[in-house]
Parts: C-alpha cells; sequence; structure tokens
C-alpha cells in the first residue's frame, strides 16, 4: 500500500480512483489533478515513482480552487474546519446546532416514525406492574 498525504492507497487501484481515498477528493477533483499531473489516468498505484507520489502531493496541497485564493482542503485540515463549523453552531444555540447536538436529523426531516440512522436503534420502553 502507498502512503499518500496521510492515507494508505490500495497498490492495485487506478490513479483516478485511488486518488479519492484521501478525504477531499472526489471524482471531479480526482481527474483535474490526474490530468495536470501529466500521469496516465490508468497507471496503478504501485506503478508510481516515489517523486511521481510527491508530485501529486504538491499539485493537490497548492492548487488553488476554482476563481478562489484558498488552496484545497484535504485530509486533517478540512476534518477540523469541519468540526470547526459544527462547534459555532453550537456554540450559538442555533436550531442546526442543537439538532446536531442531540443526534437528530438537522435539515428538516421527520422523526415521528424513520429518522433511525440518525436516532440510532428504537429504545424499548418497559412497563413498571405493581407486584
Amino acid at each position: 500500500m502507498a502512503r499518500f498525504l496521510g492515507v494508505e492507497i490500495p497498490n492495485n487501484k487506478k490513479l483516478e480512483y485511488g486518488l479519492r481515498y484521501v478525504y477531499g477528493i472526489g471524482p471531479h477533483r480526482a481527474k483535474i489533478v490526474a490530468e495536470e499531473s501529466g500521469i496516465d489516468p490508468n497507471t496503478r498505484i504501485r506503478d508510481l515513482s516515489e517523486e511521481q507520489l510527491n508530485h501529486l502531493a504538491t499539485l493537490i496541497t497548492d492548487r488553488s480552487g476554482e476563481g478562489s485564493e484558498d488552496p484545497w482542503l484535504v485530509e486533517g485540515d478540512l476534518r477540523r474546519q469541519l468540526a470547526g463549523n459544527l462547534k459555532r453552531l453550537q456554540a450559538i444555540k442555533s436550531y442546526r446546532g442543537l439538532r446536531h447536538q442531540r443526534g437528530l436529523p438537522v435539515r428538516g426531516q421527520r422523526t415521528s416514525t424513520n429518522a433511525r440512522t440518525r436516532k440510532g436503534a428504537p429504545k424499548t420502553i418497559g412497563v413498571v406492574r405493581k407486584g
């Protein structure tokens, strides 16, 4: 397995699909990086040299987004930014922040039925009988 930007990528994957293992790189960005690197997108990860992997890493970290000055955020930086956004929503006690805090659906879905993905397994409430 090749280590790339702190992520283990399986050796048998093609370049375009292997790049998607990095958090923050999807199909579109993987295709852009593969084209800009000048490496054949059908090349397997195992066939890439250390120099080529370093070139790909610098392309991703130095790359500016479309029309913006910010570099693409990937892996730890992106995770940290998303966590910070959620903490901010919770700190200002917004509706969305409270829904995240309570583990309920955030975007207006119904909760009387369904919503089991967010709410977790149903909690059975036992009946207390007089003995």
